[in-house]
C-alpha cells in the first residue's frame, strides 16, 4: 500500500579500450597504491579526486574538439557537393558530356564516398571512453555517496543548520561570493531524502523532500525528479512521524497532479480514516507530544548527545568570572629547561579542572607539511588497532548501540569505526628527522617520556569529520586495554592541530564543558589520569564535525611506564 524502499543505482563499467596513454597509466599506478574505499572520510584524500576530475574535464574536451573537427570536415564534404549535385542535377546529360566531370563522377562513388564512410565510422571517443574507464575503477563507490550525505545531515542537526541555507551553499564562516558553486539541485536535494528514507529517517526524509519541492515551485527544473515523486516521499514519511493532517494535505495536492496515481488513491482513504479515528481518541495530544519528542531525540543516542552538539555550537556550559580570572598566559620554560631558557614557549590556560593548557606557534609550517606528507599516502579509514603494536585502541569508545562496535566478539575481526569520520596514519621517530624532533619537543616541554609513548598519530578528518565522545585512557573495566604494549595506561595526550577551520571542528570536553577551537601550529595538553593513576573521567573529550574547511592533527598518547621519576605520585584521586 505504501511506499517500497528505493533501489540502489548500481554504477556498470564501461569495457576496456586498448588505447591508454602514459599519463592515464600513470595516474593508474598512483591510485592503485591509495585505498580505493571511504573518500568522504579524508578531505586530503579527496583532494586527489578534485585533479582526476580536471584531468577528465580535460580529457572529455579533447573528444568534443575531436568530434568537431570531424564534423566540420563531414560539413565541408556536403556542402561541396551540395553545389556540385546542384549543378549536375539541372543538366545531368551536358554536365557528363564533359569528360572531367564524368572521371570525377566515377572517382567519387568508388573511392571518396568509401573514404567518407570510413570517417563518419571513426569513433573518435575511444581515448576518452579507455581513460574514463580506467578512472572509474577507483572513483568513490555509493558507500561514499551515502556517507556524505549522512554527513550533510549530521551537520545539519549538530549547527542547526536551515535546508535552505545548506542547499543554498551559505554555510557559516563561507564568504557570499563562493556560495554559488556549491549550491544543490533539485536532483541533489532528492537524494538526501532518499538516504534519509533508506534509514527510516522519516525526520531528514521530510526536511529535504519539502526543500525540493520548494525548488520545484521555484521554477527549477529536473529530468530525474517530479513533483509527483516528492510528495509521494512527503506524505508518506510525515505519516510516519504521525502528522495525519499534512500527509492528507500532500496526498491531496499529490492527486491534483496525477489524478490516477494508484498508491495515493489508496492512502487517501487510509489517512482520511486514520485522521477521523484519531479525533476521538482523548490521548491525541499526548501521543503527538511523544512522537515529536521521538523524531527530535533519537533513542540511540547517549544523554550527553545535547550538551556534546550544543558545546560543538559554541553553547552550553562557560567558565564563571571568578574561574575565568584564574586562567593565564605566560611564557614557559618547563622550569629552565636548556632547551627552552632563552626561548620560552607561550602557554594558555584553556581550561582551570581539568587543567588543560595550549602551546602557540609550537611547530614551523614546514614542519607540518612535512607530516602531513608522509603521512598522506598512508591515510587509513580509523579503526580500533595500531598497526605498529596491534593493539585495540577504542574497544571502550562505543558510543551507542546503533553504531558498530571495533571487535567483533564473534568473528574476532577489526570493524570499521563509524563514529570517526576521518582517516590515519602512524609516524615513527625513525621514519623522519621531522617526527624525531617533534618526539623530542613534546618531552622538553612536557617533561615526560616519550619513549615509552606511541607513535604520533596523524588525522584528516573528512565531509563531517567528527569523534564522538570518548576517553584516551584504558579504564577499569579495561584492564588489558594496553597490555601488548606493556608501558601502561595512557597518562597524558598531546594534540597538535596541524590546520586551521572555517567552521566546527572544536574539541569539546562533555563532562565538564570546555571548548577548543582548532588553531594551527597550536597544541593542547592533558592528564589523563590524576597523580593516584586513577583515571580522571572529566576528560571525556569529542571531536565536533568539520562544517566548513579541512582539519589536519597529530596526537601522542603518553602512557605511565618511564614517568616514575618525572610526574610525584600521589594516594588522592586529585591535580
Amino acid at each position: 500500500m505504501f511506499m517500497q524502499s528505493a533501489s540502489c543505482r548500481r554504477r556498470s563499467c564501461s569495457t576496456g579500450r586498448m588505447a591508454l596513454c602514459r599519463w592515464w597509466l600513470f595516474h593508474f599506478l598512483l591510485f592503485t597504491s591509495c585505498s580505493a574505499h571511504d573518500f568522504f572520510t579524508s578531505i586530503g584524500q579527496m583532494t586527489d579526486l578534485v585533479f582526476t576530475e580536471k584531468d577528465l574535464v580535460t580529457s572529455l574536451k579533447d573528444y568534443i574538439q575531436a568530434e568537431e573537427n570531424k564534423l566540420e570536415q563531414i560539413k565541408k564534404w556536403a556542402d561541396k557537393l551540395d553545389a556540385l549535385s546542384a549543378a549536375a542535377t539541372k543538366d545531368p546529360e551536358g554536365f557528363l558530356g564533359h569528360p572531367v566531370n564524368a572521371f570525377k563522377l566515377m572517382k567519387r562513388l568508388n573511392t571518396e564516398w568509401g573514404e567518407l564512410e570510413s570517417l563518419v565510422l571513426t569513433d573518435m571517443s575511444d581515448v576518452f571512453i579507455s581513460n574514463l574507464t580506467i578512472q572509474r575503477q577507483h572513483f568513490p563507490n555509493d558507500d561514499d555517496q551515502t556517507g556524505a550525505a549522512k554527513a550533510l545531515l549530521r551537520l545539519q542537526d549538530t549547527y542547526q543548520l536551515d535546508t535552505n541555507a545548506i542547499s543554498t551553499g551559505e554555510l557559516p564562516g563561507m564568504s557570499p561570493t563562493s556560495s554559488s558553486l556549491s549550491a544543490l539541485t533539485v536532483d541533489d536535494c532528492y537524494d538526501l531524502g532518499k538516504v534519509a528514507y533508506s534509514d527510516a529517517d522519516y525526520y531528514h526524509t521530510e526536511l529535504w523532500m519539502v526543500q525540493a519541492l520548494r525548488q520545484l515551485d521555484q521554477g527549477e527544473t529536473s529530468a530525474v525528479v517530479d513533483a509527483v515523486t516528492v510528495l509521494d516521499y512527503l506524505s508518506y514519511s510525515v505519516y510516519q512521524q504521525g502528522e495525519l493532517e499534512r500527509a492528507l494535505e500532500f496526498t491531496r495536492r499529490l492527486l491534483e497532479l496525477d489524478p490516477t496515481h494508484q498508491r495515493a488513491n489508496g492512502n487517501l482513504k487510509y489517512f482520511e480514516y486514520q485522521l477521523a479515528k484519531q479525533k476521538k481518541a482523548e490521548v491525541e495530544e499526548k501521543e503527538e507530544e511523544d512522537k515529536r519528542e521521538r523524531r527530535e531525540t533519537k533513542d540511540d543516542y547517549l544523554p550527553e548527545r545535547k550538551k556534546y552538539e550544543q558545546l560543538c555550537r559554541g553553547e552550553g556550559i562557560k567558565l564563571t568570572p571568578r574561574r575565568q580570572s584564574r586562567l593565564f598566559c605566560r611564557y614557559y620554560d618547563n622550569n629552565r629547561h636548556p632547551r627552552y631558557v632563552i626561548g620560552p614557549v607561550k602557554q594558555e590556560d584553556e581550561w582551570d579542572s581539568p587543567h588543560i593548557v595550549r602551546y602557540h606557534n609550537i611547530v614551523s609550517e614546514k614542519d607540518m607539511e612535512k607530516v602531513k606528507e608522509l603521512a598522506k599516502p598512508r591515510l587509513r579509514r580509523a579503526t580500533i588497532s595500531n598497526p605498529v603494536t596491534g593493539v585495540l585502541e577504542t574497544a571502550h569508545y562505543r558510543i551507542s548501540k546503533r553504531r558498530a562496535t571495533v571487535h567483533d566478539p564473534q568473528t574476532g575481526k577489526l570493524t570499521t569505526a563509524h563514529y570517526r569520520v576521518s582517516k590515519s596514519a602512524w609516524l615513527g621517530a625513525y621514519e623522519h628527522p621531522v617526527v624525531d624532533k617533534i618526539n623530542q619537543m613534546i618531552e622538553d616541554i612536557t617533561g615526560l617520556n616519550v619513549k615509552t609513548a606511541e607513535d604520533l598519530q596523524v588525522a584528516n578528518y573528512g565531509v563531517g569529520g567528527q569523534y564522538e565522545p570518548h576517553f584516551d585512557f584504558g579504564r577499569k573495566d579495561e584492564p588489558d586495554a594496553f597490555e601488548e604494549l606493556g608501558t601502561g595506561n595512557r597518562i597524558a595526550t598531546w594534540l597538535l592541530y596541524m590546520s586551521d577551520v572555517q567552521a566546527g571542528g572544536a574539541t569539546v570536553f562533555t563532562d565538564v564543558g570546555a571548548s577548543v577551537r582548532p588553531k594551527k601550529g597550536t597544541a593542547v595538553f592533558w592528564y589523563n589520569l590524576y597523580p593516584s593513576g586513577e583515571g580522571d573521567y572529566r576528560t571525556r573529550h569529542a571531536a565536533c564535525p568539520v562544517l566548513l574547511g579541512n582539519k589536519w592533527v597529530s596526537n601522542k598518547w603518553i602512557h605511565e611506564r618511564g614517568q616514575e621519576f618525572r610526574r610525584r605520585c600521589g594516594l588522592n584521586e586529585t591535580d
